[in-house]
């Protein structure tokens, strides 16, 4: 969705219907993530992607049959063996699409959704998949208000509560239920898009690896902020790529920031300098961040450890640090280094080896849980 925002919501200002295909599910090794969304215009024009090209073609003519009929559809794209020359995935995954009509008459909240959206509230859309009358169908829950319903009282009741779950953590994926709500049933499915804000990431120290790191963390989608206590360097002309520049001590700034702070927030703290660095990953260890990096040699790592134990900080909460920060790509640049940094933040972030796929065997892509 925030892929092609700019051009949709200016598209249903306009009043004209258009298309949204999105991503609901994917097996094996497809190469884009549910929510990852392609629109096409009633005028013929297509932004985004759903499977950076192999299928589009295909999305992009029941697009305009959509449009044309105002009816939704569901399209599963995929290679088998006895199917080579059908309309699928070159990588041998699977996908599933759901491609909707969109205007003021079919979707009467989607305005509000964008608009939540562009500014960083917090929104769920769940829709019906299951074919048949109840497809596309859907319930749009936000902080303070809940609209449209799915058909049936227990059903919305379900799906809110879900929604609401994955907004904390950011989840999208298709969940199943009963025809009235029930659990570990399978009449029902929907498609809960999560539209929570970027997750956070805070680069602490104004030097010139924080500018690398700030630039590839934006460009992994990160709301950036950059900290330093030291007005001469934290300056935006250093950091045009933030999002944020902050003139503060660190471990003060992240004070203020708990509330932001969640699972899928990246903390590097590349200061490696003790009167920052201790009370700040102090701090930092402290919290629910799913990264915690801290660069520095091998000889500053140990003393970071013994001025932290020193502070009170126990084994279990120094495991959390990942220090010296980043993967052994033999990185020496500010460039490399913020790619190797990167690296192990999806890394982490996956659970995955981080091993070169060459020497790894089985499924590319983790699967999906639902």
């Amino acid at each position: 969705m925030r892929d092609v925002l700019p051009h949709v919501r200016r598209w249903y200002a306009e009043g004209d219907r258009f298309a949204i295909a999105t991503v609901i599910d994917t097996f094996r090794s497809a190469p884009r993530q549910p929510g990852a969304a392609m629109a096409v215009s009633g005028a013929g024009v297509a932004v985004g992607s759903v499977s950076g090209g192999c299928v589009e073609s295909d999305v992009y003519a029941v697009a305009q049959e959509v449009i044309r009929t105002g009816w939704p559809e569901v399209r599963r794209y995929g290679v088998s063996d006895d199917d080579v020359f059908a309309i699928g995935l070159t990588c041998g995954g699977v996908v599933e699409v759901l491609v909707e009509p969109v205007d003021a008459a079919s979707f009467a909240d989607f305005g509000t959704v964008t608009a939540s959206v562009a500014s960083g509230r917090p929104v769920a859309v769940a829709t019906v998949v299951t074919p048949g009358e109840s497809l596309g169908r859907r319930i749009v829950v936000e902080a303070d208000a809940v609209t449209g319903s799915l058909g049936d009282p227990g059903l919305d009741a379900a799906v809110i509560e879900d929604a609401v779950t994955m907004l904390d953590t950011g989840a999208t994926a298709i969940r199943e239920y009963g025809a009235q709500g029930e659990c570990r049933r399978t009449d029902v499915a929907v498609f809960v898009q999560a539209l929570a804000p970027p997750p956070r990431m805070f680069v602490f120290g104004a030097i010139d690896f924080a500018a690398a790191v700030a630039r590839v963390g934006k460009f992994l989608g990160y709301h950036v902020t950059v900290c330093d206590a030291r007005g001469v360097f934290a300056t935006r002309l250093r950091f045009p790529e933030a999002d944020e520049v902050v003139v503060d001590w660190p471990h003060r700034f992240l004070a203020g920031q708990l509330d932001a702070i969640d699972s899928r927030t990246a903390i590097c703290v590349l200061t490696h300098d003790p009167k920052f660095d201790v009370p700040l990953l102090e701090l930092a260890v402290r919290t629910d961040a799913g990264y915690i990096g801290a660069m520095g040699s091998r000889r500053t790592h140990e003393d970071r450890l013994s001025r932290l134990r020193a502070a009170g900080v126990t084994e279990e909460e120094l495991a959390r640090l990942l220090s010296p920060t980043g993967l052994d790509l033999g990185a020496r640049t500010p460039e490399e280094t913020a790619i190797s940094i990167a690296a192990e933040i999806i890394a982490q972030r996956s659970a995955a080896s981080a091993r070169p796929l060459s020497t790894t065997t089985g499924r590319i892509h983790a699967a999906v849980l639902r």
